[in-house]
């Protein structure tokens, strides 16, 4: 434990048995404004923008950087992660991989080298959605990340893998890379609906989750446990969301509104419907909570909906000043959850906001990595 964690042992978000994992959100997808649907040169995602978010969150403390993965929108995550490795120096890097993409084999080589310039930093974050110009439903989608995810951890683990499966067929040894250096990279994924809790309960590490209401996600967490369980498996649990916090809530709320003062709705409907995931069970949810919100945009007094405006995935934001967020994330940790992704507008901006008003006060470590199944 370092001296921050020290210190704040005893905050409200250390409730449960274990630190809480704090993570930032590397802006990838062409998604940092400082109005909401209205874009900035100077923060389109690039090199030089979002290294800077990522350096700023190393340099802060925080234990993981989420590297989201777009296609028609900004950079590619994978190049950048490489990049990002050498301009880091302790906080894990969260590589989103669009599972179907790249053939396993080349994608376990490609993930145990970047793993090994990253000093064994590298997290994996598992994406379902279609690729680019493909049609395939959820549930099949699911079964295709469970299959490839089981076969991609086998090579990384230094095994051969022989698999005749309904979306993979290979049989090939491991790379050498794997074989003669095995490693077990954690796997976080996300998926409300019936087919991605299935998934999750199979292959992942921690099971992210989008904003909602603290009941609501408790009956989540209790019914993917379950199915865990059931498989002799069990699995930790995040939640992806943005933050606002300022001094005073009057200027967080001030905040909130500035976000989306520029706003069109027909703008809004355009950003949302270009996502790959526009039509999923958790994106759904997220409109049902922007439904039932009051007219500022509250689902409760610091639960914000109004970023899902302009947003197709998490679209509620952490609103207070810093003795309510930190109270909110401790519900959350008493709750169950391990794991926060957090983010903000302009990222770069609110990183720093909440470097400075938040983490200091919780007690946070990365997670530990599973352990390697040992050889058979």
């Amino acid at each position: 434990m370092n001296a921050t964690q020290a210190t704040a042992a005893s905050g409200p978000a250390a409730a449960g048995s274990e630190p809480v994992e704090v993570s930032w959100f590397a802006a990838l997808c062409d998604d940092d404004y400082e109005y909401l649907g209205v874009r900035d040169a100077a923060l389109v995602s690039s090199w030089a923008h979002c290294g800077d978010i990522v350096r700023r969150a190393d340099a802060a403390g925080f234990d993981n950087c989420l590297l989201p993965s777009g296609y028609e929108l900004g950079i590619d995550a994978t190049a950048f992660a490489a990049a990002a490795a050498r301009e880091t120096a302790r906080m894990r890097l969260l590589l989103a991989v669009r599972l179907g993409e790249l053939v396993v084999p080349q994608l376990a080589r490609q993930l145990a080298t970047l793993d090994e310039i990253a000093g064994g930093r590298l997290t994996l974050n598992a994406i379902s959605s279609e690729m680019p110009g493909e049609r395939l439903d959820g549930p099949a989608r699911y079964r295709r990340t469970a299959e490839w995810t089981r076969a991609l951890c086998e090579l990384l683990a230094g095994r051969p893998v022989d698999v005749d499966g309904e979306f993979l067929r290979l049989s090939v040894p491991a790379p050498r890379v794997c074989r003669e250096s095995p490693r077990r990279l954690p796997v976080y994924f996300g998926g409300l609906s019936d087919a991605a809790r299935e998934c999750a309960a199979a292959v992942a590490d921690v099971y992210l989750m989008w904003p909602d209401v603290t009941a609501r996600l408790s009956e989540v967490m209790a019914d993917v446990r379950r199915r865990a369980a059931a498989r002799g498996r069990s699995l930790r649990f995040g939640w992806r969301s943005h933050v606002i916090v300022r001094e005073t809530e009057a200027e967080a709320r001030a905040a909130a509104r500035r976000l989306v003062s520029h706003l069109d709705d027909d703008a809004g409907a355009a950003i949302r419907g270009r996502s790959l995931d526009a039509a999923s069970e958790g994106v759904a949810r997220q409109r049902e909570l922007r439904a039932g919100a009051d007219e500022e945009g509250f689902v409760e007094r610091h639960l914000w909906t109004g970023i899902g405006r302009a947003r197709s995935g998490a679209g509620v934001a952490i609103v207070g000043d810093p003795d309510q967020v930190v109270a909110k994330l401790g519900e959350l940790a008493h709750a169950g959850v391990r794991a926060f992704i957090l983010s903000g507008y302009p990222h770069g901006a609110e990183c720093d906001l909440v470097a400075r008003h938040v983490l200091p006060r919780l007690a946070h470590a990365p997670l530990a990595p599973p352990p390697l199944v040992p050889r058979p």
